[in-house]
């Protein structure tokens, strides 16, 4: 599942983003509210995870713009603000969740998974499919042609970037930002490696491929007759 982090805190993001993605999340990141909020609006994530004190605008009129524009995703505010009015503030503001800095990651992962569960269907994504290539989002399974196929934590946030824009090609410094929070060095064969890893998983035992190579662009999984 895709997460959204809007933290200014440069050490509190990388904090974040590292735990999340070990736990098997895509994480995007935005330092400011206005950088944030075109994250949001255009290509919305499950779950957006929003500091309160933004060097631009305050976390309270990110939560607002998103509810005026209609995007009822679940966010999490995570602030020092502690004051009774602050936490009631966010509330009502349409926020699901507040916690207070400092925090343990071990409750932030459990808040961000309820509020996940809790979600409607139609706004929180848990089953994807293509052709028998099968993936729970919720029990982080995985299967083809009903075989079990394990997954690193990166492979599976790989596969379900893939996954939920099927024939979409991902470019690789596209895949290093989304799954390694890099910027791409054309030296490096990180992303190579990483689709080769997968393809021996999901694609080598089967007949029909999946994950297709657009040279010269990237990297796309569709079912191609």
């Amino acid at each position: 599942m895709r997460l959204l982090i809007i933290e200014d805190d440069p050490r509190i993001a990388s904090y974040l983003q590292q735990g999340l993605m070990e736990e098997g999340f895509s994480v995007s990141m935005a330092a400011s509210a206005a950088t944030g909020l075109q994250l949001a609006l255009n290509d919305p994530p499950e779950l957006i995870i929003l500091d309160v004190m933004l060097p631009d605008l305050s976390g309270w009129e990110v939560l607002r713009t998103l509810r005026s524009a209609g995007k009822t995703l679940p966010v999490l505010f995570l602030t020092a603000r502690d004051s009774v009015d602050d936490r009631v503030k966010g509330l009502e503001l349409g926020a699901d969740d507040y916690l207070i800095k400092p925090f343990a990651f071990s409750e932030l992962l459990a808040r961000i998974r309820t509020l996940l569960r809790r979600g409607q269907p139609q706004a929180v994504t848990t089953h994807l499919q293509v052709a028998d290539l099968e993936m729970d989002l919720l029990k982080r399974r995985v299967q083809r042609a009903g075989q079990r196929i394990s997954l690193t934590a990166r492979e599976f946030a790989l596969l379900e970037l893939l996954l939920r824009r099927q024939g979409e090609v991902f470019s690789k410094s596209l895949i290093a930002s989304q799954i390694w929070d890099m910027n791409f060095d054309s030296d490096t064969n990180v992303v190579e490696v990483a689709i080769r890893r997968l393809r021996a998983k999901i694609d080598d035992p089967f007949t029909v491929k999946l994950i297709h190579t657009a040279r010269g662009m990237g990297y796309c999984l569709e079912h191609r007759e």
